[in-house]
């Protein structure tokens, strides 16, 4: 009798054993997610094809409705001054990737545009013949995403790419996974499936392409919701051919009419005309869907709970599309937009959410770029930092968590090309109040007091050249350093030709799109049968 009672509580005891050992097993395993949790936070970066920066409702805009974009910003350190790497999409995405500036990393334009000779074939019978330029990301760079995967990252992009072609893919540069990112800048299906990319595979007919690239992004957070991950969604919104939906059109068109029609939507700049009202309902549609598309990426981390341990990044690639392409939206005050060397067409939307940290301040006007962010990330990941690789970014961790800024340092952009939007070939230093801007079709300086004129609209080279002496000696120094590439003259220029060319802008073009305003905004606007496609018929 007693040996049977030592031998059930003997048993009875080692059940309990095995139990609490099981327990305290999985409360190990999950202490020990949570601890590599914390050291590794996942990161999502959201970028935003040519959206300016008064294109979010938090950012100044009365017209467009960004609710998701707004919420996110008011719980991020958000850098008042915040600058995309280049006036154009290639340079300044390859500028995030490699922590470098134009100059440096050698992508001065978009992948594809002509330079040398073969400028002349787009009859546009300007001065100079821009400079080659590099096509792809450099093999001996570490992208960002190589120092994450290499980090235990799991890696992910959708969306644009436009950093090369095959053997220059997403894939090839460091992410685990590419979902629509090829060599092509714009979406060449348009907005609306089919979307005609090899990348990326056509489901529903009529899906819209935004929401289509943040679904397979919050497909990959569930999927990869136990590692630590970097996600980067890359819109192709808000790039041109602008499409939306009847009903969004709709939408807009009325607000527009409540807001008050402007007589006149366009006005003349050096070459080009530019917009001047944000009354556009098609681009406000095709950014109303973009926010939404955030939306559903954001809700999917909440509803994961990894939002507590996702840093969030929000920014855009260049200034909105004033002038060419679309001719959408406009950057006022600042003045320009896409291609221009003006802020309108580098400043941008520049949020950083940092989840469980109390922020010294919501913001920042220390002037900041799109290379930082490389830095930036790997501080927060606890990655040792890569000097040689991200040479002309810093980390922003100080200056969000404790408000302390750096000294000043010269910030610098080269584009020695034309751009499709009427900017000048031409390089940039901006350094503390001051903003110089050297042009090689004539080699003259502008000046600019960023601090009082920020519209740029009173060029004050003359009143202080010392200044301008100073600064552009330190441009020229900086970009001989770095073996930057220039414009030449073209000595088959003819000035007859292109003051015509320039006359038939004035004559022909501004009045025209004045006339294709007015018609986006008559309630008879029908772009096609189907609205590029969101409505599905079955003939």
């Amino acid at each position: 009798m007693k040996y049977h009672f030592l031998s059930n509580n003997k048993l009875f005891l080692s059940i309990i054993f095995i139990v609490f050992m099981v327990f305290m097993s999985c409360k190990h395993d999950r202490t020990q997610d949570d601890s590599s949790s914390a050291i590794k936070p996942n990161i999502l970066f959201i970028l935003v094809d040519d959206l300016g920066m008064h294109d979010l409702s938090i950012t100044g805009s009365d017209y467009y409705e960004t609710p998701n974009i707004d919420s996110l910003a008011a719980k991020s350190f958000r850098f008042t001054q915040g600058y995309a790497g280049s006036r154009v999409c290639s340079p300044s995405r390859a500028t995030i990737m490699t922590g470098k500036f134009t100059a440096r990393h050698g992508i001065t334009n978009w992948i594809g545009e002509r330079s040398g000779k073969d400028w002349r074939v787009i009859k546009r019978y300007d001065k100079l013949l821009p400079a080659d330029y590099i096509h792809n990301l450099q093999v001996e760079d570490t992208t960002i995403a190589e120092a994450f995967q290499a980090n235990g990252y799991t890696t992910f992009f959708a969306g644009k790419w436009h950093l090369g072609g095959e053997g220059y893919y997403p894939e090839n540069n460091g992410f685990d996974i590419n979902i629509g990112g090829w060599d092509k800048g714009s979406p060449v299906g348009g907005y609306f499936s089919p979307f005609k990319n090899p990348k990326l595979k056509d489901s529903v007919s009529g899906e819209h392409l935004s929401l289509r690239l943040a679904n397979e992004t919050a497909d990959f957070l569930t999927a990869h919701k136990k590692e630590p991950f970097f996600a980067f969604l890359s819109f192709y919104a808000v790039h041109g051919p602008i499409q939306t939906s009847e009903d969004k059109w709709a939408k807009y068109r009325l607000k527009a009419k409540s807001q008050g029609l402007k007589d006149h939507g366009f006005a003349m700049e050096r070459k080009l005309p530019i917009r001047m009202t944000q009354d556009n309902p098609v681009y406000a549609g095709l950014v109303e869907t973009m926010d939404e598309a955030v939306g559903v990426v954001l809700n999917q981390l909440k509803i994961l709970g990894l939002d507590k341990n996702t840093i969030v990044v929000f920014t855009s690639d260049n200034g909105g599309v004033a002038s060419g392409d679309s001719f959408s939206t406009t950057n006022l005050p600042l003045r320009g937009g896409k291609g221009y060397q003006w802020e309108g067409g580098i400043r941008e939307p520049y949020f950083i959410y940092v989840p469980g940290k109390k922020l010294k301040n919501g913001t920042s006007d220390y002037p900041v770029t799109g290379a930082d962010f490389y830095p930036t990330l790997l501080d927060y990941a606890q990655i040792p930092l890569l000097p040689n690789q991200h040479k002309d970014g810093i980390s922003l961790k100080p200056i969000i968590e404790a408000g302390i800024n750096p000294e000043s340092r010269p910030l610098y952009w080269h584009y020695p090309h034309y751009g499709n939007q009427g900017g000048d070939p031409s390089s940039i230093i901006r350094e503390g109040q001051w903003k110089l801007i050297h042009y090689y079709e004539d080699d003259t300086d502008e000046l600019y007091d960023l601090e009082l004129d920020p519209g740029e609209q009173q060029n004050v080279a003359e009143k202080f050249p010392q200044t301008v002496k100073t600064m552009r000696q330190k441009l020229m120094n900086w970009l001989d350093a770095v073996g930057a590439k220039f414009p030449v003259k073209d000595s088959e220029f003819d000035p007859l030709k292109r003051k015509e060319y320039d006359q038939n802008k004035i004559d022909k073009l501004l009045p025209n799109l004045e006339k294709e305003r007015m018609e986006m905004l008559s309630k008879d606007f029908k772009p096609n049968r189907d609205w590029w496609g969101s409505k599905v018929t079955n003939d």
